[in-house]
């Protein structure tokens, strides 16, 4: 019996359009990654305000949540290939301006436009993957594209650390547009027909719209991943504030301490998704996809109350981990009780919803990180994934939820 990463192997090795599509993601993650650092050092040293951090999280992805709740349908009925092409030579834009920008609120504004291109690249290279490779190889497919970019995450992040303590943020920006350029290049080698096997007939744009939220309403499945997720959404925004406050100021680390922190946890968000597929394969997802929520909760919590540095990136490991099984898990979910038609939208529909809960997560994790200190926002992210994990559980095992569940796997 093959091995996970075995079988990811032959995977590229068969898929030459998965392949492409796998270069892209790595070289446009690394340096996103490396710019994330940068640009949230950039802010610090104009501002040294978490609202203005909570601020610039906030713009990247408020974008998704109108694509979602307004664009959502463009994703299914216009071509994926060009939304894609078209995404990477705006970011790539975007930092090219930024590297030469002269204030932080510029760096609001343009990371809001680095946002919109984002609200629709995501939800269609999502939705595209089951037309690149075979029902059987969908959840060792989503589960490689995913550690990809958790690798990025494991790598990029120390990188830019380095890079902004030794010359500034610039030279990242610029990095970060040449990736978007690479990875425009390779996306035009895939042909348009395997990002999209059928595009959607529109009934009128506000009837598409509806017939994505819809997909919600009528599946338990989607219900599940969408309201159980929400709570590590919140966990996420709270974090993300608070992380570079928790290396400056009660770890006394730095910029380095900063990017140790988010490679550890691209370390455990690799791991946690290479092995996701294998998981899958011999477990029931009733069970697994509450316990991730656990094991991703204990490792914050971990962090939260560590002594240093290093233990604490111990404890990323295991809290990106967690995070590792269960985002993949959460992708396949979606992508097996969906047809391609309305796929697109049903991932704007969870990404803006979820996006939302973590705009709202990012405003009270400014706030509270002040009052309180980046240790206990930790700790009530902790407890956010716990919530989460006893809400997955509550509806995995409601009968009609187990039913629904088994009907769309095996669709």
């Amino acid at each position: 019996m093959q091995s996970p990463l075995r079988r990811q192997l032959v995977l590229l090795e068969r898929r030459g359009s998965f392949r492409l599509l796998f270069l892209a993601t790595l070289e446009s993650g690394l340096g996103t990654w490396m710019a994330t650092i940068a640009l949230t050092a950039d802010v610090t040293a104009r501002t040294n305000s978490p609202w203005w951090v909570s601020a610039l999280f906030i713009v990247t992805f408020l974008p998704s949540i109108v694509v979602g709740l307004l664009l959502g349908p463009l994703v299914d009925r216009l071509s994926r290939k060009r939304l894609v092409i078209a995404a990477d030579l705006v970011r790539l834009l975007v930092f090219v301006l930024l590297a030469v920008s002269g204030s932080a609120l510029e760096i609001l504004a343009l990371a809001a436009v680095a946002g919109v291109a984002n609200s629709f690249f995501q939800p269609a290279v999502l939705a595209g993957v089951p037309n690149l490779v075979d029902e059987e190889e969908l959840v060792h497919g989503t589960s490689l594209l995913q550690a990809t970019s958790w690798a990025a995450t494991a790598i990029g992040p120390v990188i830019g650390g380095m890079l902004v303590s030794l010359s500034g943020p610039h030279l990242v920006y610029w990095i970060n547009a040449a990736t978007f350029l690479a990875s425009a290049l390779l996306l035009l080698r895939i042909p348009a027909r395997l990002l999209q096997s059928e595009q959607a007939i529109t009934r009128g744009h506000w009837r598409d719209l509806a017939d994505g939220f819809a997909a919600f309403r009528h599946s338990l499945a989607l219900l599940t991943v969408h309201v159980a997720f929400s709570f590590a959404m919140i966990e996420a925004g709270l974090i993300n504030v608070s992380e570079i406050f928790l290396a400056e100021h009660a770890l006394h680390r730095g910029a380095f301490g900063y990017g140790l922190l988010w490679t550890a946890t691209g370390i455990g968000l690799v791991i946690g998704s290479l092995i996701s597929g294998e998981l899958l394969e011999h477990r029931d997802v009733r069970t697994l996809y509450p316990l991730v929520f656990l094991v991703w909760a204990a490792g914050v919590l971990g962090a939260g109350v560590s002594p240093n540095i290093w233990v604490a990136a111990i404890a990323m490991v295991l809290s990106g981990f967690g995070n590792g099984v269960a985002f993949p898990l959460t992708v396949v979910i979606v992508q097996r009780a969906t047809t391609d038609a309305v796929r697109g939208r049903a991932f704007t529909v969870i990404i803006s919803a979820h996006n939302a809960v973590l705009g709202v997560a990012m405003l009270v994790a400014g706030a509270l990180t002040g009052a309180v200190g980046p240790r206990w926002v930790y700790v009530a992210g902790a407890a956010s994934l716990l919530a989460g994990g006893i809400t997955a559980a509550g509806f995995l095992r409601a009968p009609q939820t187990q039913a629904a569940l088994t009907r769309e796997q095996a669709a």
